[in-house]
């Protein structure tokens, strides 16, 4: 049940508690061949409101007037508590061997022997917090996991192509209309007349796009030290973009848009701003 809060949530201090970067959390995998992944049953309601707070979250229908003893969905504070509730449960283990993003945990070890006491970790301080997992969703002792839209295995992260079944299944593009909804999606500003001339190109693109989400590109975990790194990067009026490679495996993406003062810049300038920025990364 999601009730209507807009007006409470207009009138409350906002908590800028930041949520993790997903980059973040998938740096931590380095080096993990065994996951597991849990998640929580209730959520948000397995916090208790102060009892000063509930007569501000009571809502009505037409079976009476109720009043939540536990935080509910749609209130704006609402993430960032249950967030800041997580971390603090499972502090002396981030970056070590757990993973937490709002109500999803996942475990990740070296080894089974590892593993095996990592867990044992885990569940026992949800027993300990009496936090409850539903079972049907968590998996454990895998080789590859799905988390946050990727696959991880132990070489490095791959999309999970049902998260792109949209791109991967889009229809040949027929007319402008469906020219343009495919250019919303590759967020690229085209005039109705671009559209209509490039529209070939757009199919081109298309296909690329499809072919490279298709495949099974892994981003890779394992650096090797000492060995060479390639960059490859580019510019537009728009923005800069780099890709990050060594011995033919992508590390990692980066992209940005262009600051004001770089929208001044001639062709050459931005191609140089765009290795500047590979660089930096």
């Amino acid at each position: 049940m999601c009730i209507d809060y807009r007006q409470l949530n207009n009138v409350t201090i906002k908590n800028k508690y930041m949520l993790p970067r997903i980059d973040d959390l998938f740096d931590q995998l380095k080096e993990a061949t065994m996951f597991s992944k849990i998640d929580l049953r209730y959520g948000y309601y397995e916090l208790r409101v102060k009892d000063s707070d509930v007569p501000k979250i009571v809502f009505r229908t037409r079976y009476g007037h109720y009043e939540f003893l536990v935080m509910p969905f749609g209130l704006t504070n609402a993430p960032t508590v249950f967030i800041d509730l997580m971390n603090q449960i499972f502090r002396p283990y981030l970056d070590k061997f757990v993973v937490v993003f709002i109500d999803d945990i996942l475990i990740y070890s070296r080894d089974e022997s590892e593993h095996a006491e990592h867990l044992r970790i885990v569940l026992q301080t949800l027993r300990d917090k009496q936090l409850f997992a539903k079972f049907s969703k968590c998996e454990f002792w895998l080789r590859e996991v799905r988390f946050l839209g990727h696959i991880v295995i132990a070489e490095g992260i791959r999309v999970d192509l049902s998260k792109i079944s949209t791109v991967v299944d889009w229809k040949p593009l027929r007319n402008v209309s469906e020219v343009r909804s495919f250019l919303g999606i590759l967020d690229d500003c085209y005039t109705d007349d671009q559209i209509a001339t490039e529209r070939c190109e757009v199919q081109v693109v298309r296909e690329m796009l499809i072919e490279f989400l298709s495949v099974e590109n892994v981003f890779w975990f394992n650096l090797s030290r000492g060995k060479e790194f390639v960059i490859y990067s580019d510019a537009s009026l728009n923005g800069l973009d780099c890709i990050l490679m060594q011995k033919g495996k992508v590390i990692a993406y980066a992209s940005r848009q262009l600051k004001p003062h770089e929208k001044n810049y001639p062709t050459h300038g931005l191609k140089l701003a765009a290795i500047v920025f590979a660089l930096k990364i």
